[in-house]
């Protein structure tokens, strides 16, 4: 369930950060006020909060500044091991859809930068278990790169290529990157009410209640 990407994340622990804050030009505009937009998922997040795709522990550090209930998960094993020396608190081995189930109810359900790895029938299966977990009026709360629509995703494919983004246009062609209509879908099929705030030119925030 976007396990195929580990030896990717695996590779990219050591400088991930740097990427994140802008090094790279290809990528700038996707990470483009990166801590502004953790921290609009984050200040949305109350209670007790499960975060999937923990990566190097960005989002998570936020999120620990709120709360001392929270539960971390991240398949990369490398990863996990950045996160964990710079937040000190155990990041837990899983992905989107396997991973050790909180033994109570949570009330919010973050990400950040990490949905897109998931197929359509995975983001569903992903959400349908996420309705089991979460509390009476709980949130799944993430924020990524969707589009608009198909053609959207395919004038951005092609602007890449246009300025010479080769790593950028693969990424977009190969990752299952969703559009709004398809996440509408995969949410109200699963009793959720769903919306959301583009927060740049690639990342939207949505926000789906149960």
């Amino acid at each position: 369930m976007g396990r195929e990407f580990v030896d990717l994340f695996d590779r990219w622990a050591d400088n991930y950060d740097d990427t994140v804050s802008g090094v790279e030009e290809e990528y700038q505009a996707v990470f483009h006020k990166y801590d502004q937009i953790l921290k609009e998922v984050a200040d949305r997040a109350t209670g007790h909060v499960l975060e999937f795709g923990v990566g190097t522990g960005n989002l998570s550090a936020q999120l620990l500044s709120k709360t001392d209930q929270y539960i971390g998960i991240e398949p990369s094993e490398k990863m996990r091991e950045v996160a964990e020396k710079k937040l000190g608190v155990p990041i837990y081995d899983g992905d989107f859809i396997a991973f050790p189930e909180p033994k109570t109810k949570v009330d919010s359900i973050v990400s950040s930068y990490a949905f897109h790895h998931l197929t359509y029938t995975e983001k569903n299966q992903a959400v349908e278990k996420y309705r089991q977990l979460l509390s009476k009026g709980g949130k799944v709360i993430f924020a990524d790169t969707v589009f608009l629509n198909e053609t959207a995703k395919n004038d951005m494919i092609n602007a890449a290529k246009g300025k010479q983004y080769y790593n950028l246009a693969e990424d977009l062609e190969t990752e299952y990157y969703p559009t709004i209509a398809e996440l509408t879908e995969i949410f109200e099929n699963n009793n959720f009410r769903i919306s959301f705030e583009k927060l740049n030119d690639f990342v939207w925030l949505f926000e789906a209640i149960k």
